[in-house]
């Protein structure tokens, strides 16, 4: 057949489409695809928990794509309550999101371990490693239900009242704000636990709903109550808060093996670079403008005295124990926990 050379660049320019349209309806053409999602968290904007952590994953994962993935963070429980965050995932009301697992508490009994107390962790670095690596080994039935992408912890934290708190004594009746396992801890030492999420604390500890809190210092400063509190007693020995940024399973594993695979690297190199230190950074911050500039008191108990608390609360470990029997889980879980923690104290 002959063709004239009128019909030659019709044919070509025919064929250049053709291709276009192949190239554009096959799967494996994914480089130039982008992804949007949402993070729902509760922490206010002005937060390193938003300035830092969450900003500063977004933009390392939007990097390491090269622009292809871009996560658009909801603070301030503008899209979920504290309390929602986990289901809202699963449910796909937000595509990530960022809170604590005592806030609803239940609902993973065996994270419960990380923050049962009598376990020391040193700072915030040993114990988002003890955490991290010690989901990892246990892989619980209860974070199946989304991608769980990191968990950081607060390390240690104390109780910081309206009155003075110097022995077991003065903790009989009072009310402090709780949530979690850290509820059941109050309950240990004769106070009267007062759920509610960190978000509300300030007021209540203003208008004297409660007396006190048993949280990180950080929030001395970053949630201003050093403003509404006088005393801080150190008690390193109650507790310890899991943080968790997951994501909802659908959306995850509509992604590309590639991109999934820069999400989990990425992820690991920041939780090792920020999130394991983001809590002593603000626990010495809080601390220093909760003594320097607030003028709260700082009371340390004797050696004596703290063997009294770790001893009420010591069968809240037993009782954590029973509970894993009921639901079937026989593992030595308290026990890979703790020896994660002394591993993790020496090295940090």
């Amino acid at each position: 057949m002959k063709y004239s050379a009128r019909r030659i660049p019709v044919l070509l320019l025919a064929a250049i489409l053709l291709f276009a349209m192949v190239s554009c309806s096959n799967p494996g053409n994914q480089a130039s695809e982008t992804y949007e999602f949402s993070l729902a968290h509760f922490f206010p904007g002005t937060h390193p928990a938003e300035t830092e952590f969450i900003k500063g994953w977004a933009e390392r994962i939007n990097s390491a794509t090269d622009g292809r993935v871009t996560i658009t963070s909801y603070p301030g429980g503008t899209l979920l309550g504290a309390d929602a965050i986990y289901n809202g995932v699963v449910e796909g009301v937000a595509d990530m999101g960022l809170s604590c697992f005592s806030y609803t508490r239940g609902r993973f009994p065996v994270l419960e371990v990380f923050e049962l107390p009598g376990i020391i962790y040193d700072n915030s670095k040993s114990a988002s490693e003890v955490a991290w690596e010690g989901i990892k080994q246990l892989n619980p039935e209860e974070v199946q239900d989304t991608k769980l992408l990191m968990v950081i912890a607060t390390g240690p934290g104390d109780l910081f009242t309206t009155v003075p708190v110097r022995t077991l004594e003065d903790m009989s009746g009072l009310e402090i704000r709780a949530t979690g396992l850290s509820a059941k801890t109050i309950g240990a030492l004769g106070g009267i636990p007062v759920g509610m999420p960190q978000s509300d604390a300030y007021e209540a500890l203003s208008k004297g709903i409660v007396k006190g809190n048993l949280s990180p210092v950080e929030v001395l400063k970053g949630w201003k109550h050093a403003e509404v509190t006088d005393y801080l007693t150190k008690t390193p020995f109650l507790y310890n808060t899991l943080f968790f940024v997951t994501m909802n399973l659908e959306k995850w594993n509509s992604l590309p093996g590639e991109i999934q695979r820069i999400i989990v690297e990425t992820t690991e190199a920041f939780h090792e670079e920020v999130g394991i230190g983001l809590w002593d950074r603000q626990n010495d911050e809080g601390l220093s403008f909760a003594v320097d500039e607030q003028g709260m008191e700082v009371i340390d108990l004797s050696q004596e005295e703290a063997a009294r608390w770790i001893e009420k609360v010591s069968p809240i470990q037993d009782e954590y124990q029973s509970v894993l029997s009921s639901l079937g889980i026989e593992e030595d879980v308290l026990g890979l926990v703790k020896s994660l923690a002394d591993k993790y104290n020496d090295i940090y």
